[in-house]
């Protein structure tokens, strides 16, 4: 293997580990007695400051203009704040293998929004397929029709975050990507948005008057340092270096990881019928990216992890 080839792969996977393992870290700040919108709230916080840093070392300035920040909100909220929140509430009732695999249901939104919104228009019929392919895989993997499905307010609130996503990643594409600026100071900008919008809920949050363990303040430290903050700019490098298609390949990587570390790490059971929505919504994704242009810059810039 040529020495360019392996490492643009040891980068693919680094990232795909590093953003999988976030459902994981998720799960164990949740089990060690943190709230999910404590965990929101530092986990934006904390890849803030992260990315603050990379952009001060990289001499990148956050914007200035008054248009721009307002966008920022708008993308924060969609793309941060709520789909983080979201997660977090979801894993306290799904495993967070399964929450992995939910969140690669994400182009599928995205192709959803763009269908229904009118800038999709004559998809040709392989596209359309692997749209109806890539939700027959998440109704399978919820199984309504089976005594324990995954049915429930967890299941919905997984999936309402990545439907988040995909309505950040449309606003993004026509009001942020694209239009010049420093990438990592306006993701910057992005979550310290992100951070003042869950910090305003803070008070209607619950109490725990136990205090979070110690393994949850760590689980939550490296979910928003290097989950959360370090990711953006691993994945930047590897659309600089190697361009968007590498970039988006890490996605189907990353159900794979937080099936896997789910398993071995924290017992979640490994059904067959999991796994087997797991490769029907992946085999969907690919099929609506067929084009090769249906996979968003906006999608694979941002800080969309878990």
């Amino acid at each position: 293997m040529p020495g360019g080839s392996r490492a643009t792969l040891v980068r693919m996977v680094v990232l795909a580990l590093l953003w999988g393992s976030g459902f994981l870290w998720i799960k164990v700040a949740l089990n060690g007695g943190l709230a999910p919108l404590h965990i929101t709230v530092v986990r934006c916080a904390l890849g803030a400051l992260a990315l603050l840093a990379l952009a001060r070392s990289a001499r990148q300035r956050l914007p200035r203009d008054r248009r721009t920040w307002g966008h920022l909100v708008v993308a924060a909220l969609f793309c941060n704040a709520v789909p983080f929140f979201l997660f977090a509430v979801g894993e306290q009732t799904v495993d967070s293998g399964v929450a992995g695999v939910l969140n690669a249901t994400t182009p599928l939104w995205s192709l959803a929004i763009g269908i229904a919104i009118g800038t999709e228009r004559g998809l040709p019929a392989t596209r359309l397929f692997g749209l109806v392919l890539g939700f027959a895989g998440t109704l399978l993997i919820f199984a309504p029709w089976q005594h324990g499905g995954a049915t429930g307010r967890g299941a919905l609130a997984l999936l309402g975050a990545a439907l988040g996503y995909a309505v950040a990643f449309a606003y993004m594409d026509r009001h942020l990507i694209g239009r010049g600026g420093a990438p990592l100071a306006l993701s910057a900008a992005q979550l310290v948005c992100a951070t003042g919008l869950t910090a305003l809920a803070l008070p209607a949050g619950p109490a725990h008057p136990g205090g979070p363990t110690t393994t949850a303040v760590i689980a939550v430290i490296v979910l928003g340092v290097l989950g959360t903050g370090v990711t953006f700019h691993l994945n930047s490098r590897l659309i600089a270096d190697e361009g968007p298609t590498a970039a988006a390949t890490v996605g189907y990587l990353l159900p794979v990881v937080s099936v896997t570390l789910g398993a071995i790490v924290l017992d979640e059971p490994l059904s067959v019928r999991v796994v087997a929505g797991m490769i029907v919504v992946l085999a969907g994704v690919g099929l609506t990216r067929v084009r090769g242009t249906a996979t968003s810059t906006a999608e694979v810039r941002s800080p969309a992890s878990p």
